[in-house]
């Protein structure tokens, strides 16, 4: 058992996970300052708020899993980009095509809910093998074609829905979307008392479990974080390093198109036209980072922050949006810190693991004391 629980102490993962939780505590703290110095009245409420609000009724908690799902597969788009050596800033654009895609498929088509979905994830994949595509034949750094492209596809999405008039409701959203295109409830909808709740929690988690089988089972995937780790080793070793940065950009992409469907699919959500960014392809990034870019910890790591931001709705009306949002910035900038504090545990697991080889190591023999003849031929020591 002792040997065990060293294993686990020493694993990557296991500092992994301390560096998330520190970052998160860290975070909370911050957090709570902030509520103080707005108002020390009501911080502690507020704080409390934050902390419990995601589990006070099955309706909120369905909200929680409603934002979570899209946060999984756009933080599986940053993560698998991660893994794989390429820094993948571009999923929000991603995000927005691949609504874009799976919202025209119901509504000029209607079609059922599976065939939006994977329309929706072909077109993230579409916009995602660009900067892919840009890397491995012209070398372009992926995250200037990235940026670019996320307000490419933003103002795209605007410009067609703008001349598509039938498509939008009145102002500037899009009309609610056929039953037939929505993804199913599987009585999820009823156990909660929420409309939000559907099977697109199950969905995410389905891919995540996809992608850790992709990266960590397959030589595909060996290939992918072969390439990511040492681009010119691995051509060395015969690995075609141009179709590995390729395919990585189109999987990063096509999950994040994914994340775009089920969201607007979901039957609540409406495609706004916009002048900024989606803020949820962006928060796949800290959702990455808390999980050091590991499939599966991107389901707990999107739980966590859809969780924080429904507990940052239950402030209000004691704190006003302005303050919210800036808490969920703090928490969210603070898991870049993740990769340097894990980075630190690393370091201080191997110095006490040097310590204790030291320590156990057996003491060197001392030497035989020196030996000399005296004049009479007699031996001294």
């Amino acid at each position: 058992m002792k040997s065990f629980l060293n294993r686990v102490f020493r694993s990557k993962g296991f500092s992994s996970f301390i560096a998330s939780l520190v970052s998160i505590v860290v975070g909370l703290l911050v957090g709570l300052i902030v509520l103080l110095f707005f108002d020390s009245a009501h911080a502690m409420n507020g704080f409390r708020h934050i902390v419990t609000a995601g589990l006070s009724d099955p309706g909120k908690l369905a909200k929680v899993f409603y934002q979570a799902a899209p946060l999984i597969m756009t933080g599986l788009s940053v993560g698998f980009a991660f893994k794989t050596g390429l820094f993948n800033i571009g999923a929000t654009g991603q995000y927005t095509i691949g609504a874009f895609c799976g919202l025209f498929c119901a509504l000029q088509f209607h079609s059922p809910w599976y065939v939006a979905l994977l329309a929706a994830m072909l077109g993230g994949a579409i916009w995602g093998a660009i900067p892919g595509l840009c890397k491995a034949f012209f070398n372009v750094n992926e995250v200037i074609t990235s940026i670019m492209f996320n307000w490419i596809g933003l103002f795209l999405v605007n410009l067609i829905f703008s001349n598509m008039p039938e498509l939008l409701a009145v102002g500037n959203r899009t009309i609610a979307i056929g039953s037939e295109s929505m993804i199913p409830k599987l009585g999820l909808d009823k156990l909660f008392g929420s409309p939000y709740m559907n099977a697109s929690i199950i969905i995410a988690v389905v891919f995540a479990v996809v992608s850790w089988i992709i990266l960590t089972k397959t030589t595909f995937g060996y290939e992918l974080r072969a390439c990511g780790f040492n681009r010119n080793a691995s051509v060395y070793a015969g690995i075609n390093a141009k179709r590995s940065i390729i395919l990585s950009m189109v999987i990063a992409g096509a999950f994040a198109g994914i994340g775009g469907g089920i969201y607007y699919l979901n039957g609540t959500a409406q495609y706004t036209l916009e002048k900024s960014l989606l803020s949820m392809g962006f928060n796949g990034i800290p959702v990455a980072l808390l999980a050091s870019s590991h499939p599966l910890g991107t389901i707990f790591g999107a739980l966590f922050v859809s969780y924080i931001q429904v507990g940052g709705e239950a402030m209000q009306p004691e704190f006003v949006k302005e303050i919210i949002d800036i808490i969920i910035a703090i928490i969210i900038y603070l898991a870049a810190f993740s990769l340097l504090t894990k980075e630190i545990i690393a370091k201080i697991v191997k110095g006490k693991r040097r310590n204790a080889v030291e320590l156990s190591a057996p003491a060197e023999p001392s030497a035989a004391p020196a030996q000399t003849t005296n004049d009479n031929g007699g031996v001294e020591k």
